[in-house]
């Protein structure tokens, strides 16, 4: 009896102390911190870039971090100074058809690296995945020498034949990666169907590895749309420019205006959280897809 009524006097003091722990979840409290300031940390770059494009260009360094008065003077310049609707045309149509053609590219040869078998299967895979050791920066010379070559040099269309060659293998890569994980059955009940193999990467498989192609896209997306090395020594045109290196000259060598060049950067931006926004759920999904084993 007293062992009973001393583990019953026990108990709502139990009870007690795991209602303290509920309410004050010390873990995920610093947890929620820890990110917290991670999140701060990564997004003052893009406030600051903001918050620099709609203040005077004399308190960029000397004023306070908010602005005291509100200008979009600065977005005028940047568009009027850059032609920057024929430079946003031009890194559009370049962007979309370089991740159209990765993305032609990449799902064909990742489905075959991963469901068909042909000689030289491995040794083909190892050759495209050595292409991803080389840093880009070596091969610049290489690549100008092999386009002038073949007559598209400053030609946007040698820019696009160069962005799909050197982004294809990584891109292959992820999507044999997602390919991997879909049941051999499906085709093989295919197969026995009578249907052939296109029709079955078009109707099958594809549909079924939409996350990985929305990983594909947004990364490709950001990747072009960002480019300016390759863009800045192919292209001579300034008519012919994407938009990065045109904003990069905004940069002078003894002066720069930051609130222009703050514009021209946060309206370059937009496309990309656009993209983003409207393939997220696809993209979180292709990002955890083979976290959790069946």
């Amino acid at each position: 009896m007293t062992a009973l009524a001393t583990r019953a006097e026990q108990t709502p003091r139990l009870r007690a102390r795991t209602a303290r722990r509920r309410r004050f979840p010390v873990g995920r409290s610093f947890v929620a911190f820890v990110l917290l300031a991670i999140s701060a940390f990564t997004i003052f770059p893009l406030i600051w870039l903001v918050l620099t494009s709609i203040r005077p260009a004399n308190t960029v360094f000397g004023g306070s971090f908010w602005p005291t008065s509100v200008t979009f003077d600065a977005y005028v310049r940047a568009w009027n100074s850059t032609d920057f609707g024929l430079h946003f045309a031009n890194s559009l149509w370049i962007t979309l058809a370089t991740v159209l053609g990765v993305v032609i590219f990449a799902s064909l040869s990742g489905y075959a690296f991963a469901k068909l078998r042909f000689p030289f299967k491995n040794v083909i895979y190892v050759l495209l995945l050595a292409t991803l050791m080389m840093p880009s920066t070596s091969l610049i010379i290489p690549l100008y020498l092999q386009l002038k070559s073949f007559g598209l040099l400053n030609t946007q269309v040698g820019l696009l034949v160069l962005y799909v060659s050197s982004s294809a293998p990584f891109s292959m890569f992820l999507m044999r990666a997602f390919f991997e994980t879909l049941p051999d059955e499906l085709i093989q009940a295919a197969r026995i169907d009578g249907s052939g193999e296109f029709q079955i990467f078009w109707r099958i498989v594809l549909p079924l590895a939409r996350p990985g192609l929305a990983t594909v896209i947004i990364f490709q997306f950001l990747q072009t749309w960002n480019e300016f090395i390759y863009a800045n020594t192919v292209l001579q045109n300034t008519d012919e420019l994407p938009l990065q290196p045109v904003l990069f000259g905004l940069v002078g060598q003894y002066q720069t205006d930051w609130p222009t060049l703050c514009a021209g950067l946060t309206m370059s931006i937009v496309p990309v959280i656009l993209v983003y926004v409207w393939m997220q759920r696809q993209f979180v999904a292709g990002m955890t897809l083979g976290a959790v084993k069946n």
